[in-house]
């Protein structure tokens, strides 16, 4: 591989610290040296003028686990400079399966993505990776284990406390997967059937991440009312297991709650002080994005998505799923509330459909569905809930500016872009420009980030939380993850056009390759399916 001279840059280190003007040279797939005037007879060079140079973006939070396999060039990523994403969180993977589960993990994940084949959902982590490493891909992948995959595998949708020896059977499953190099569990205490798990469950399940020296990570319980009590739970999780965590996404969702976050960062900040290693994610947008299935109560899927949909056929369990959506009345499921109580009708947008007879609907709102239907928006959501067989996506608009940079602006904060990508659709836009739309943000000084400290959030504090020893930081001997862009970076994708591409990163390179250059996709795949033991 031929060395690479990058000259007359503004070099953003990773650390914080700031910029400074220099030269990078790479050798193979490690950065070689850094400074002034740096010269070498055979190296390709790169004139900066003037650009930004940063270590490769790391997504920190992602759900592209199925992207990967589809779309192993990843241009919608590398577009924004990324070069590593995580994917397998809020309990949602393609592994691990076993003969009896394989078809209900395949429908979980379904549900928030879009229908997966058979081909697409594995035995355990070492097959996904093989499909991974099979077919190449442009940049790094770390996985986590998703709850409701070993939930599945054990118990399949059954909605009740595990026993001791199912509770030890997941221990074992995960065990495994945590052997073969998956960097931790992901927890999504809203979404069942990881919604179900009670706290011995969890705490079995934290005891292995702990043993293993992984991570733990959540989408916790409640972001609304009940965010605080949420939070405790997964702090008393971490405490009491003593494991690593990573809470997911932070935020306060719903305007009776909009104030609150800044509450819920010091619950995070005295369990430090303790003793407790938690840090979060968050995402640059006021809206968030979900499976149409989060608009019920978890315990409407109990028995899977069949029972489900049977419930809607019945005149009763339709009308107890009334009761929960538009009154909030939800007795057995004590602490859910309802997202149409909190935010509208006019605020739950459609975002992509798995059926491709309703794809008209995208980008649409229930209530401006339902006015066009001439129904209630409750029966709207029945209507397609059963006609997509809950595999809508919706785009949530729930989530205060000011909270927003509360979160963003946080030293314990790390860039996670949430993205939901499907294959059709009007997909919430943070898939498409998280990236460039944070550094935007620095650039015009919004929540007091500077530039340098924003690129932090994206290189070294996701590194050093995932353990990637060789990544986050601009260093002579770390794998060469570059990234370039220019002063003027920004997002084009919006809730409109939410695929966009983003303006500004011009080249990112992945262990001393390009897979972007001058603002297009080289089509290389360097990237690497990262595991505990070989970062």
């Amino acid at each position: 591989m031929r060395p690479i001279l990058i000259r007359n840059a503004r070099v953003i280190d990773g650390t914080g610290a700031p910029w400074f003007r220099g030269d990078l040279l790479t050798l193979g797939e490690r950065v070689a040296a850094i400074g002034p005037g740096l010269e070498v007879a055979d190296a390709e060079v790169i004139e900066a003028d003037e650009r930004c140079l940063a270590p490769g973006f790391i997504d920190a939070h992602a759900h592209d686990d199925l992207a990967y396999l589809r779309h192993p060039g990843r241009p919608d990523k590398v577009a924004q400079g990324v070069t590593s994403v995580v994917v397998g969180n809020c309990s949602f993977g393609l592994y691990p399966q076993n003969p009896t589960s394989a078809d209900s993990l395949r429908e979980h994940f379904g549900n928030l993505l879009g229908p997966v084949a058979r081909e697409e959902s594995f035995a355990d982590f070492a097959a996904y990776r093989a499909a991974l490493d099979g077919r190449g891909v442009a940049i790094n992948l770390i996985s986590l284990v998703g709850h409701a995959a070993l939930r599945l595998a054990v118990m399949g949708w059954q909605n009740r406390a595990a026993t001791a020896d199912e509770r030890e059977d997941m221990a074992a499953l995960l065990a495994e997967q945590l052997r073969q190099g998956a960097h931790g569990l992901s927890l999504g205490l809203v979404y069942p059937p990881s919604a179900w798990a009670d706290r011995a469950e969890l705490l079995r399940l934290t005891e292995v991440v702990a043993a293993h020296g992984a991570l733990l990570t959540a989408h916790v319980r409640s972001y609304e009312g009940g965010l605080i009590a949420s939070v405790d739970e997964f702090l008393d999780l971490l405490k009491s297991g003593k494991a690593s965590g990573l809470l997911s996404h932070l935020q306060a969702a719903g305007r009776p709650y909009w104030g609150s976050l800044p509450r819920a960062i010091d619950r995070l900040e005295i369990a430090r002080k303790d003793g407790v290693d938690v840090s979060f994610d968050m995402y640059p947008y006021p809206a968030g994005s979900s499976t149409i299935l989060q608009l019920l109560p978890p315990s409407a899927l109990a028995g899977g998505v069949e029972a489900l949909l049977a419930r809607l056929s019945d005149d009763e369990g339709r009308a107890a799923l009334r009761r929960a959506v538009e009154d909030g009345a939800a007795p057995a499921d004590p602490g859910w509330e309802s997202k149409i109580r909190l935010i509208g009708w006019e605020n739950v947008r459609i975002g992509g459909a798995g059926d491709p007879a309703l794809r008209t609907l995208e980008g649409l709102s229930l209530a401006d569905i339902a006015q066009t239907r001439r129904e209630a928006p409750f029966d709207t959501l029945v209507w397609l809930t059963m006609a997509d067989r809950g595999r809508s996506n919706i785009v949530m608009f729930q989530l205060d500016e000011g909270d927003l940079n509360a979160a963003l602006s946080h030293p314990l904060h790390m860039l996670g872009s949430d993205g939901l990508p499907r294959e059709t659709g009007k997909p919430h836009p943070r898939a498409f420009g998280s990236f460039p739309r944070y550094l935007a943000r620095a650039l015009r000084g919004e929540g007091g980030l500077r530039l340098e400290e924003a690129v932090r959030h994206m290189t070294a504090v996701p590194a050093q939380r995932f353990g990637l020893a060789t990544r986050g930081l601009l260093r002579p001997g770390m794998t060469a993850d570059l990234t370039l862009f220019t002063a003027d970076v920004c997002d084009r994708a919006t809730f409109q056009d939410p695929t966009a591409p983003p303006h500004g990163v011009t080249d990112a390179l992945v262990a001393g390759a390009f897979v972007l250059r001058d603002g297009t996709p080289t089509g290389a795949r360097p990237g690497k399916t990262l595991t505990r033991a070989t970062h």
